[in-house]
């Protein structure tokens, strides 16, 4: 684990660290290293396929102290082709993510194999008292399930998730501003009958009139459908 480490900040990037860590609020600066993603994936992949031994011993070794740690260990999950222990060791690492950066960065490959396995899962996983658990299952429903898996009923699923915490409603918003561009048809619905609470509802209206897959005239319904927030 010491090597791992030293690895890690053999690949240090100051300033990097020092951008990105205006980025991610909820992690203590002294906690980042600074190391580009694209860096950590190839390590990620490099380390899987020369030492996998040593690979399993850094997944099992939770919690980790740093955010890159935790940022490779999603990348490490994703090199497993097996799905039943990816999974295990999904289920094991998410509640300990602290960050949303750390919670969109990964999805294993393997979970598009088997939707309705992991559909069952993002079914309980939104319904965690922690922040990222929810997270990042509404995250998996964006990634894997607005195309050719797409169902209404993860938009009923998603449009009744509440919760107080900004990095839940962000997704929600994300991800409805997503369907808004992919299946503007069944989407539609949720926005013109205010399935959403006010803020989640005009965040997603805001990032969908941001999107290059809305068209003009898309653009200008939506604006139409905003509603005031009292203050």
């Amino acid at each position: 684990m010491d090597k791992i480490l030293e690895d890690l900040f053999s690949l240090q990037d100051i300033e990097y660290k020092n951008f990105n860590a205006k980025l991610i609020p909820t992690v203590d600066k002294d906690l980042i290293i600074g190391v580009r993603t694209p860096d950590l994936r190839n390590y990620a992949k490099k380390l899987f396929k020369e030492d996998e031994k040593r690979s399993f011993k850094f997944l099992n070794s939770l919690p980790h102290k740093y955010y890159e740690e935790n940022n490779l260990h999603g990348f490490l999950i994703e090199q497993i082709k097996d799905f039943d222990l990816a999974m295990e060791y999904t289920e094991n690492f998410i509640p300990f993510i602290d960050n949303w950066a750390t919670c969109d960065s990964f999805c294993p490959k393997v979970f598009k194999k088997y939707v309705n396995e992991t559909y069952e899962k993002i079914l309980l996983w939104i319904k965690s008292d922690k922040t990222y658990v929810v997270r990042y299952g509404i995250g998996l429903l964006l990634s894997n399930y607005l195309d050719e898996n797409f169902k209404e009923e993860h938009l009923k699923i998603v449009s009744k998730i509440r919760s107080e915490e900004y990095y839940i409603n962000m997704m929600i918003a994300w991800y409805f501003a997503t369907a808004l561009a992919k299946k503007w048809d069944s989407t539609i619905f949720f926005i013109e009958n205010k399935k959403l609470d006010d803020w989640t509802h005009n965040k997603a209206i805001q990032k969908a009139i941001e999107s290059r897959r809305i068209t003009d005239e898309q653009k200008i319904y939506l604006r139409s459908l905003k509603v005031k927030i009292m203050r």
